[in-house]
């Protein structure tokens, strides 16, 4: 057999095997150069690898981690690369983000999460206005510029839209080439202390330089919220929420009482009467029912609050029928604007949440820590559990109930992406003497963001499978740096010379500048809690890594809560940045 066909790109032939003197180095490199789609899946796959592995406690990540795979296999063989496929990759992810941050980002803009926000500009501008002196100062071309912005802050997205603005400058088609490889090169030369000094500064550097006790701070914000502590990982077998059946004596202190008048006697504890056994007949709990000597009740609550308030009064006995209740487990989009802003303390006592009880808070991928003094937004996931009526009434009154869905709204999709990159290159901001479009990479993250924001107003519009928004992203992205890594490969060391150890040291000034302006800023000025400062901090520059780093440091969740409300802001701007660092660089 001559070799095996290529497939229907009509790409030539392979030999499967090496034959005569041809060498197996020699046969990779003709089968990654003959076949750049399976090449690509390779830089996937090593970089997901080697993005895992743990060094020291730090992971690189997936992402950085095929950028380096990519950088890696272009060492060994000149793979050519479709811009167009890099193109549909990293719109398919910017939608994807846009569409995941849409239903927070205009709720960061309001209430309390007004200085998360405010800090969340400020290290972004801080961001980008020093990468463009340390660009100026070096003399970097806006390949490298570009580069470290993405690498230095930790947004490996800037590198599309940097690629965007590069391609749109009236250079040669060779020089636009080179300087879109020099992106790779300065992010993969500053993306490493951008990653460590962040985690290096948030959790050891920010707390010495503000004096504080993370622990202690985070206990005592712990305490303002109502939140108790629990260990990571570790699920206990106790159920916090139960249904027992108890007898009611002639001298139980409740004889005589209606159901109202009976729950206003464990004021401070949610009970609930879900049925009643009266001799041989059930009878639906009403509130001005009377409870009678010998009635069976069946109680909904806290487990400790059964076993100390009611089990000490009352005999608690096993009646299968009466505690034969249907209970349901939902997960409901909170789009009501009556309880969108409210405390879970003052919702908690609403006639409809009677009988139901609350899980898990989810905010955007983050779960939010629970206590009384939680703040419900408006676009929260709440995962609520209770009689299967009593859920259903409390859905009607929060929002939609989100089913699982398998199927993907291909018209929104299809038509926002278009939608927003026509919107991307119509629109233009000004840029010193220059006006730069908005690039079709923003348009289309912005399209993202409006139809993710539409959805927390009707639910059922442009419904995409949390599955599938997964894929988009990291796919996405994966992908689009991997080829960005093949890309530049060839030409990486060459260009690292270039550049020098000053663009090393100019990626720790641009990422400790913003961190530090940042700190003081959000410490005098705005006045944040400190555990929530940091947590903004991490937000700001889209690292989650930071903010795991600043909880394992106090020993608390709690700095989610700084975290959600910047981090749709520090994803939209510092995306921005990639084609404004061209524009001002180029300029």
């Amino acid at each position: 057999m001559a070799g095996l066909a290529a497939a229907s790109n009509g790409t030539p032939g392979l030999e499967a095997a090496p034959k005569g003197n041809t060498t197996m180095l020699e046969w990779l490199r003709d089968f990654l150069v003959r076949y750049p789609e399976f090449t690509v899946f390779l830089a996937i796959g090593l970089g997901y690898w080697f993005g895992s592995l743990n060094f020291g406690g730090f992971r690189f990540g997936p992402v950085t981690g095929s950028l380096f795979a990519g950088i890696a296999i272009g060492q060994v063989a000149h793979v050519p690369v479709s811009g167009t496929t890099k193109s549909f990759l990293f719109l398919l992810f910017l939608f994807g983000i846009g569409y995941s941050v849409g239903p927070q980002f205009m709720q960061a803009l309001k209430r309390d999460g007004w200085r998360p926000v405010a800090l969340a500009i400020t290290v972004a501008g801080t961001g980008l206005l020093t990468a463009y002196l340390v660009a100026r100062l070096l003399g970097l071309d806006v390949g490298f510029a570009a580069g470290l912005v993405s690498g230095a802050l930790t947004e490996s997205p800037a590198m599309g839209t940097a690629t965007e603005a590069i391609n749109a400058l009236p250079l040669p088609e060779a020089e636009r080439a080179r300087l879109i490889a020099h992106i790779a090169v300065a992010d993969a030369v500053c993306y490493l202390f951008g990653a460590i000094g962040v985690i290096w500064f948030l959790s050891s550097a920010a707390p010495r330089l503000i004096g504080v006790d993370l622990k202690a701070e985070a206990a005592k914000l712990e305490q303002e919220l109502g939140i108790s502590r629990g260990r990571p990982g570790i699920a206990s077998a106790w159920r916090p929420f139960e249904v027992r059946a108890y007898r009611l004596d002639e001298d139980a202190p409740v004889v005589g009482l209606t159901l109202r008048e009976a729950a206003e006697q464990v004021h401070g504890h949610r009970l609930f009467v879900l049925h009643i056994r009266r001799g041989e007949e059930l009878v639906q709990p009403d509130p001005s029912l009377r409870l009678q000597a010998g009635d069976i009740v069946a109680v909904t609550g806290r487990r400790e609050v059964l076993v100390e308030v009611i089990g000490a009064r009352a005999q608690e006995v096993e009646d299968r029928g009466l505690l034969d209740v249907p209970v349901a487990t939902s997960e409901i989009l909170l789009t009501s604007a009556a309880l969108a802003g409210r405390k879970l303390e003052d919702a908690a006592w609403e006639d409809w949440t009677r009988s139901v009880f609350l899980r898990s808070v989810k905010r955007g991928d983050q779960e939010i820590p629970i206590g009384p003094g939680t703040v419900l937004e408006r676009g929260d996931l709440l995962r609520i559990v209770g009689p299967e009526q009593a859920v259903e009434q409390a859905a009607a009154r929060i929002g939609p109930v989100v089913r699982p869905t398998e199927s993907t709204d291909f018209v929104v999709l299809g038509l926002a992406i278009f939608l927003g990159g026509v919107a991307g290159t119509a629109i233009q901001m000004p840029v010193g003497d220059m006006h730069i479009a908005l690039s079709t990479s923003v348009g289309t993250l912005l399209a993202g963001l409006l139809v993710g924001h539409l959805r927390t107003r009707m639910p059922l519009f442009g419904r995409i499978p949390d599955g599938a928004v997964s894929l988009m992203t990291a796919l996405g992205l994966a992908a689009f740096v991997a080829m960005t890594g093949l890309h530049a490969g060839p030409i990486f060391f060459g260009a690292l010379a270039e550049a020098g150890i000053g663009l090393f040291l100019g990626g720790v000034a641009v990422t400790l500048m913003p961190q530090i302006v940042g700190l003081m800023v959000g410490h005098h000025v705005l006045r944040m809690n400190p555990v929530l400062l940091l947590g903004g901090l991490a937000g700001a520059q889209t690292f989650t890594p930071g903010m795991a780093a600043v909880q394992e440091k106090s020993g608390s969740p709690v700095a989610v809560l700084g975290y959600t409300p910047a981090v749709p802001i520090g994803h939209i701007l510092l995306t921005t940045w990639g084609t404004v660092i061209v524009g001002l660089v180029a300029g």
